[in-house]
């Protein structure tokens, strides 16, 4: 019984030489225990500052003319008056001097080259402005009807059509003029 006693005086006093173990808390985590979590700041900051310097994409010029964007012509447009993009557009079948005075979408027949937005609007464009021209006509002259001031209008317009240009015969036919 002495044994006992000793072993169990022994054992309640080891606890008291045994040291509770230190704990250290880190209010910051390693660079390790970032990317573990999911912090990539390094990354983000490269990323961020690859989006601020854009780099160009490679475009063909089909598809900047279906953006709307007119590609650089290869030879110099300067000097031409809207009259001369007209008259090639014309030549080229492009677009066509309508039976009823007015120019007319001809696309499907254009040579060489497509029709782009601009040459649509400048087509639009003039045939605003011989509509105007007609109303004008008929407010001069509010005796003759307006079919009639057009159809003479379009008899001395055809004359100062470019030779080869696109027009439509009385027909509904369409074909070069010729000269």
């Amino acid at each position: 019984m002495k044994h006992r006693g000793l072993l169990l005086l022994a054992a309640l006093a080891a606890p008291g030489c045994i040291r509770a173990p230190e704990i250290v808390m880190v209010d910051r985590a390693t660079a390790l225990e970032e990317q573990a979590a999911g912090s990539f700041k390094d990354v983000e900051q490269r990323l961020a500052r690859a989006g601020m310097s854009p780099t160009p994409v490679p475009l063909t010029p089909n598809q900047l003319e279906d953006l709307g964007i007119q590609p650089t012509p290869l030879i110099e447009n300067l000097g031409r008056t809207p009259a001369d993009r007209v008259d090639d557009l014309l030549r080229r079948h492009c677009v066509g001097e309508g039976r009823e005075g007015l120019l007319v979408d001809t696309r499907r027949k254009c040579q060489a080259g497509r029709l782009s937005s601009d040459d649509v609007a400048l087509m639009e464009r003039v045939n605003r402005g011989r509509m105007q021209l007609w109303q004008w006509m008929h407010s001069v002259r509010p005796g003759v009807p307006e079919a009639t001031l057009r159809k003479n209008w379009q008899q001395a317009h055809a004359e100062g059509v470019v030779c080869g240009g696109w027009v439509e015969a009385g027909d509904g036919t369409w074909g070069e003029k010729k000269c």
